[in-house]
């Protein structure tokens, strides 16, 4: 487990050195990078000195009980230590997701349903907006198709950390990605039957540098367009939306939020970015036949990961087996106990992944 670490420490202190350059913070995209990995570096140095601490004063105790029976408590004492420390540096050294230091983008879409489905896509918007705001973080809307009774045929959001923040939006919330499931009364139904509709999550990470996702011009058809629905004075009145076609791919993004074209075309190139790098990492853990699931991008209700059953106040997560009824609480944003498990879920198969290795 550490035999990465001379190597990490290598690395943390280069880090240092360009950050006490002033020359790196003419260079913002740079700067970014160079700031997010000391970020993530930081701990696992500091755990990896106080290993060694412990591990220099456990020998000690242990060598002085042997002559005094009072360093006999402490040896047990920092034995405990040493054993946390230890779990700790398996968790911090485990092969990680890249992208999980990123802010996410978030989208959002009606299923099976029809008005319910939407409806249930803004009651899932609010849930990931109340989360965000627990932890601190800001939500921006990208782009967005309301309907009539106020919910969603999509949404795309970005969810961006704000400083002094341990937890990371896309490392948090890329687990959401997948069909989920509600069972409820629809206040479109009469006679009080209960329904089953769902909606679609796809979550990518914010990749904020254009030059970590290179995307040639003569592979994009652009096409502006009227923009509709909500927007006021400007954005219904000029062609100011944006549909970008990623011809290579086929992935096609549209935005019609802002209000000149230059902004809409600006935030769709952000998405298409976000697009594609979750693209290439499907296709990568597919030809290498890798356990990881790729996230869910139908809304057939047969694939659902997750059930939201409103009559029992009960949520239920089916790849992990989480249950709980508390359904109400998470629908407010009390996401943590979820989000821990489906981390620590996954942590064990990177851990039992390495090991194998």
């Amino acid at each position: 487990m550490f035999e990465q670490a001379e190597g990490l420490r290598h690395e943390f202190a280069a880090l240092e050195q360009q950050m006490a350059d002033p020359a790196i913070h003419a260079d913002v995209a740079r700067s970014r990078k160079v700031g997010r990995r000391y970020a993530q570096l930081t701990p696992i140095v500091k755990a990896l000195a106080e290993h060694e601490q412990v591990v220099d004063d456990l020998a000690a105790a242990r060598e002085l009980a042997q002559v005094d029976e009072v360093f006999a408590d402490e040896a047990e004492q920092l034995q405990q230590r040493l054993d946390v420390l230890v779990e700790r540096l398996e968790r911090l050294l485990a092969p990680r997701d890249p992208h999980d230091d990123l802010d996410a983008l978030l989208e959002i879409k009606s299923g099976e349903g029809g008005e319910e489905s939407a409806l249930f896509a803004g009651d899932l918007l609010r849930m990931y907006s109340r989360y965000a705001e627990h932890q601190g973080w800001k939500v921006e809307v990208l782009d967005e198709q309301t309907t009539d009774l106020g919910g969603y045929k999509s949404v795309t959001v970005a969810v961006k950390a704000t400083a002094g923040n341990d937890q990371t939006p896309y490392g948090a919330l890329k687990f959401e990605g997948g069909v989920h499931r509600v069972q409820r009364v629809p206040v479109t139904e009469s006679q009080g039957r209960v329904h089953t509709s769902a909606a679609g999550v796809l979550v990518m990470p914010d990749v904020d540098d254009p030059d970590d996702v290179h995307i040639a011009e003569e592979d994009l058809r652009i096409d502006v367009y009227r923009a509709s629905g909500k927007g006021g004075q400007g954005v219904n009145t000029t062609d100011s939306a944006v549909r970008i076609t990623h011809l290579p791919t086929g992935v096609v993004v549209t935005c019609q939020n802002e209000r000149s074209q230059l902004q809409n075309k600006e935030q769709a190139l952000r998405i298409l970015r976000a697009r594609l790098v979750q693209l290439a990492e499907d296709q990568a853990a597919s030809d290498a036949s890798a356990a990881r699931q790729s996230q869910v991008r139908t809304v057939d209700r047969s694939e659902r990961i997750r059930t939201y059953n409103y009559p029992e106040n009960r949520i239920a997560d089916h790849r992990i087996g989480f249950k709980a009824h508390n359904l109400d609480t998470v629908l407010d944003g009390e996401l943590g106990p979820l989000v821990e498990a489906l981390q620590a879920a996954d942590l064990a198969e990177r851990l039992e992944q390495a090991g194998q290795q």
